[in-house]
């Protein structure tokens, strides 16, 4: 493709996937083009449908869990501007976590493993690359039997770890190796790790181009997928208000180089050693 600049945001059928996808319409031109995607070809056209703006909107279906699909989209469009790694599955507390385990991975974790390897490096210069993910995702939200794990860890370390990971919990023996029984929390460790292996790898020739790869944390945002495990939504963002803030971020020129290859919350970069208290709702279901 030769148009202007071109954005993708995955997990984009509604909240804060289809909030992203509107924002950047509105705030890129019409020669610029932003795709969003999605499993289901009818959600994907309905998004589509919902969003006015200025920049070209189209969808694109995308299973994220397969990474043959992300590398095949990747190779398609040759080059990109603004990659935001945004599908998740939906965790529920009426279902064990084990039996929600593989398709919660082989989205949240596989899907991020295949966007840093296929999207990196088809960034252009000023580029952004982009993994959402939490607080949770801080190391020290792990007991520190496992950080070792994941200090340092090169992305094939990362997945070896997550398989080895889920193999436990089938085994029944994840707790015992000093896992937590909720599934968000190690994913998210994950995520960032996955993040830091690559951004080690690219700095110096990312830092000299502009281009960013980040972990960001939206905050508390009120969506179909954090109602399950909040009880206070009082100082929740809308998903439109979470877009703007991650866009003002996300798109800022020049990128700050503190941000490259870290965890960050409302601009401002979080200590991957440090430590989020996790609710009472979210406690309980491990």
């Amino acid at each position: 493709m030769t148009a202007g600049r071109i954005a993708l945001v995955t997990g984009a059928n509604q909240g804060i996937g289809r909030a992203l996808v509107s924002e950047i319409a509105l705030r890129w031109t019409a020669g610029d083009l932003v795709l969003l995607t999605g499993r289901d070809p009818d959600r994907v056209s309905a998004a589509v449908s919902s969003i006015s703006g200025v920049a070209r909107v189209e969808g694109r279906v995308l299973d994220v869990s397969d990474a043959a699909a992300i590398a095949s989209l990747a190779e398609s469009l040759g080059a990109v501007d603004v990659m935001i790694s945004n599908a998740t599955m939906r965790l529920t507390p009426d279902r064990s976590q084990a039996d929600q385990a593989d398709e919660f991975l082989a989205v949240a974790n596989g899907a991020t493993h295949a966007v840093l390897r296929s999207f990196a490096p088809i960034m252009r210069p000023g580029g952004r690359l982009i993994i959402v993910a939490s607080s949770l995702g801080a190391l020290g939200n792990l007991g520190s039997q496992l950080h070792h794990l994941f200090e340092d860890a090169s992305l094939a370390e990362v997945e070896t770890v997550v398989a080895e990971w889920l193999a436990a919990i089938h085994a029944g023996m994840d707790q015992s190796l000093g896992w937590p029984a909720w599934l968000n929390v190690p994913s998210k460790v994950a995520q960032v790790a996955a993040v830091r292996a690559v951004a080690r790898e690219r700095r110096a020739e990312d830092l000299a181009a502009d281009r960013l790869i980040a972990a960001v944390c939206p905050g508390l945002v009120d969506t179909a997928t954090s109602r399950p495990w909040f009880t206070d939504f009082s100082r929740a963002k809308s998903p439109e208000q979470a877009a703007r803030d991650l866009l003002d971020f996300i798109l800022a020129s020049p990128m700050k180089p503190e941000m490259y290859g870290e965890l960050v919350r409302d601009g401002e970069v979080l200590d991957w050693h440090g430590h989020t208290p996790i609710p009472r709702t979210e406690a309980a279901a491990s």
